[in-house]
């Protein structure tokens, strides 16, 4: 899979998720009530302290409950909330391991098409439709993971030329363009109200 991305601005953070399916899977599910770079930065980070240079999803299924969620916890901690986060690493990885023998990136590999991509991933534990979304388009836009349909299948994330996810950054300019439409939402949201 090894593929350059820029989603965290740190290159050892972006290599891992360059190369590693479940790193980029892993970040996705931290990528709420976080900035952005911060949840994608959480896999190199647990992979540092688990002493690794990659994430393994049967490491992490099988590891100790509590001891996971400390390891989180250390400072600086993984997420803002890294005892639930660990939870729910653990119970992706264990998902990943149970249905997909602990590759993640069979999740996507010779999928038979966006609908079935965003079905696979609409149904890990932790996504919903929005994230699964957001990663369909992360894949088709940066991973070159394109099944016939995808874009249809990211919803408005797929749109070529848009700012609305983590999938349309590509370095600082963007990141910051994607950081706007955020801001926007958000402020649409609050005057809708």
């Amino acid at each position: 899979m090894a593929t350059k991305v820029q989603l965290t601005q740190r290159p050892e953070a972006d290599e891992l998720l360059g190369r590693s399916p479940l790193a980029a899977l892993v970040g996705m599910l931290l990528d709420q009530q976080v900035p952005m770079e911060w949840a994608f930065s959480g896999p190199y980070t647990i992979a540092q302290r688990l002493g690794s240079e990659d994430l393994d999803a049967h490491e992490i299924a099988a590891y100790d409950p509590e001891r996971f969620a400390a390891l989180l916890s250390e400072k600086p901690a993984v997420h803002r909330y890294p005892g639930s986060m660990a939870k729910r690493v653990q119970q992706l990885c264990q998902y990943v391991v149970e249905h997909y023998d602990g590759d993640a990136e069979r999740i996507w590999k010779d999928v038979d098409g966006g609908k079935e991509l965003f079905k696979r991933l609409n149904a890990l534990p932790g996504y919903g439709k929005q994230k699964a979304q957001i990663f369909v388009a992360l894949l088709g836009k940066q991973y070159g993971v394109r099944p016939e349909g995808w874009r249809e299948a990211a919803g408005p994330y797929g749109e070529e030329g848009s700012h609305r996810s983590v999938a349309d950054i590509t370095g600082p300019e963007s990141l910051a363009k994607v950081r706007a439409f955020k801001a926007e939402q958000k402020a649409a949201a609050k005057t809708a109200k």
